[in-house]
């Protein structure tokens, strides 16, 4: 399928989607508003408050805290994730060690640990990048650490028999090996580095687009929330594309990435 067609079709969806929305919030069936327009709102007063919030400039300040905080929560968590799960694949015994360790920390649930980072750094950003990298961190550490250790024992065995030492399989073996697992896993930790910010922001800030949606909450304003949820969600999109432009250029070794780029 071609990429416009592709672009087509999934442009066509989200307007059946919201279509569908604003008919259901607007016009009773069978004698009853499916969608009450009160808890539901309406795409019409969503984009409205949109379109406000970006004409006014009042959402620059708070667009801008919010990328700030995850994109710290990303690069801190990715390379965080990336060099504990090499060190871990490559030694075998620290990994049994503290394996349990990891599964317990990770088992944690996040939204409990903001008012803790809340309380230990502040109501800054770092409390929300905090909260961002615990999310990050353990996605791109199973990955990393699963895909070096699938590393074929015959790509090895035939790399050491050539006479490659550690550091030329660490860069012509495992690297490869662990980088389309890592690209994987950073495609979801776009949106988990998103989510920390703006949790942690909605729980306690002054400024971020978990603040915004938190104060749309507190006065029943729901465009002003489905607002927050949608410019987050084209935020997320957004980062997402650059991550992939780094995976192309990376991996431009293999052959879907070759074909992509043809």
């Amino acid at each position: 399928m071609s990429r416009p067609v592709l672009l087509l079709l999934q442009l066509l969806v989200a307007v059946i989607a919201l279509g569908l929305w604003q008919f259901f919030a607007t016009v009773e069936v069978f004698g009853k508003m499916l969608l009450p327009p009160f808890f539901f709102s309406t795409p019409v007063d969503v984009f409205s408050q949109i379109v406000k919030w970006f004409s006014s400039g009042v959402i620059w300040k708070h667009l801008f805290i919010t990328l700030w905080e995850s994109i710290l929560a990303f690069v801190i968590g990715s390379i965080g994730g990336v060099l504990v799960g090499f060190w871990f694949a490559r030694k075998p015994l620290v990994a049994a060690v503290f394996d349990p360790y990891v599964k317990m920390i990770n088992a944690l649930p996040r939204v409990v640990l903001a008012p803790i980072f809340a309380l230990w750094l502040g109501l800054g950003i770092w409390s929300k990048v905090a909260l961002g990298v615990t999310l990050v961190f353990f996605i791109v550490f199973f990955n990393v650490y699963q895909g070096v250790k699938e590393v074929s024992n015959t790509v090895l065995d035939n790399g050491r028999m050539l006479g490659m030492n550690e550091r030329q399989l660490m860069r012509h073996v495992y690297w490869p090996s662990a980088l389309s697992w890592m690209f994987s896993s950073l495609h979801t930790s776009v949106g988990f580095a998103v989510v920390g910010a703006v949790v942690g922001e909605y729980l306690g800030s002054a400024a971020g687009l978990g603040y915004l949606i938190q104060q749309a909450e507190g006065v029943f304003d729901v465009a002003g929330v489905f607002a927050g949820m949608f410019v987050l969600s084209a935020f997320v999109i957004l980062i997402d594309m650059g991550v992939t432009l780094v995976e192309r250029r990376l991996l431009v070794w293999r052959p879907a990435a070759a074909e992509g780029r043809g």
